[in-house]
């Protein structure tokens, strides 16, 4: 749906909307039990939410393309992926509030492990802590590289925040992270002229940063992808005039909610501390964005008996959350991240709406075959957010 229509048609309201993230929520048949987690996990809830409401299947960028976490969410905000198009370094680094300048250009980095070869043998260096993760942030703070400032920041766990800010600096880069495991990591390519100044000062990092960190394991190399600046968007006060908020831990999307205008309000890393935040600000806000990470987590490590645990711990907290009594619940994820694939993957993803005004379909439970049969069939993302303002009652008619 245009911006500009959103625009003239909406109206001002009390009503409470939530979008429920189950992040990488869909699943592809196990190999021997013949089902995905959704169909194996017991969720009574989840299924009653679907047999009340409405149900679907959504694909974020388009059909057959595999999302990544920032172009999954914008389109369940509402945003184009492909219009408005935001680089994983400016998520993270406005996730952790780094003041990112607008000729800045910043990275995500993964600590990582490679072998006397200089093969990656794990992308994320086993998961290390938080407090590892700072300290080897310190230990690369000091990196100098001739005609740019280095900043080195921990994120959260294995993951940190490089930026780099100096005088004509170019986003336009190539990746070190091959996304898999065997091979050694590439050096950073220009992807456009101009930008070769910035790839050798990106890659003379690096070889910095592989000598500081050889004599460490497991972390002993950085992989970095997602280049960018920071970008513009509409905010949700403006196209939706919601009063927005996140719950989410993770600060890549915590930065992703701010860049649409959200507020990101503190809490925890477990569910029950997305709740006692959603509780402590229900009447702060008319929108709620509630983040989960741990189905995309157990789905990347191949794990299906942790996701399909993960949704039951969902399902467990849904009677909380309809205490609060929100006026349209939403549930669905960014991505599907099946444990058989252990990888984002292009399947479309099971999406819930209930409401007062719903006409229930012929969905019996949440998951992927009984939300295939519902009646809101395979659609993009990006028309949630107007399917949840009419059935809020933000919408009013749309001509004479």
């Amino acid at each position: 749906m245009d911006f500009e229509l959103i625009r003239e048609i909406v109206i001002p309201g009390d009503t409470k909307i939530v979008l429920l993230v189950l992040d990488g929520l869909g699943g592809l048949p196990h190999p021997t039990k013949g089902r995905t987690e959704m169909q194996t996990a017991n969720t009574p809830n989840l299924d009653r939410l679907a047999r009340e409401g409405i149900c679907g299947m959504i694909y974020h960028v388009g059909l057959g393309v595999t999302p990544g976490s920032g172009p999954g969410h914008l389109a369940l905000f509402g945003y184009d992926p492909r219009r408005y198009r935001i680089g994983r370094g400016a998520l993270e680094a406005v996730g952790i509030d780094f003041d990112l300048g607008p000729q800045d250009v910043a990275a995500r980095g993964n600590f990582c492990t490679v072998d006397e070869g200089g093969r990656i043998v794990d992308r994320r260096a086993g998961r290390i802590d938080t407090d590892t993760c700072a300290r080897l942030c310190a230990e690369l703070r000091d990196i100098e590289v001739a005609g740019a400032q280095v900043f080195v920041e921990p994120v959260r766990e294995h993951r940190f925040l490089l930026a780099l800010r100096g005088d004509g600096l170019s986003d336009a880069l190539s990746e070190t992270d091959p996304q898999r495991e065997g091979v050694p990591p590439p050096q950073v390519r220009a992807l456009a002229a101009g930008a070769e100044g910035t790839a050798g000062l990106v890659n003379a990092f690096v070889a910095q940063a592989r000598e500081r960190l050889c004599d460490h394991r497991p972390a002993n190399m950085v992989l970095l992808r997602g280049f960018a600046r920071r970008p513009e968007l509409p905010s949700m006060a403006d196209v939706f005039q919601l009063r927005a908020a996140a719950i989410a831990f993770y600060p890549m999307y915590r930065g992703l909610a701010k860049l649409v205008g959200m507020t990101a309000l503190p809490s925890g890393p477990s569910l029950a501390d997305s709740l006692a935040a959603l509780r402590e600000h229900w009447g702060q806000f008319d929108f709620f964005f509630v983040h989960y990470k741990a189905t995309d987590s157990a789905g990347e490590d191949g794990d299906f008996e942790r996701k399909a645990a993960k949704l039951e711990e969902v399902d467990a907290a849904i009677p909380e959350l309809l205490g609060l009594q929100p006026d349209v619940i939403m549930v669905s994820g960014d991505h599907s991240t099946p444990s058989t694939y252990r990888a984002h993957s292009w399947h479309p993803v099971p999406f819930l709406l209930r409401s007062r005004w719903c006409q229930p379909d012929r969905a019996e439970r949440f998951n992927e075959l009984d939300c295939q049969a519902g009646s809101l069939g395979l659609f993009a993302a990006t028309e949630i957010m107007p399917l949840a303002m009419a059935h809020a009652g933000r919408f009013t008619k749309y001509g004479a």
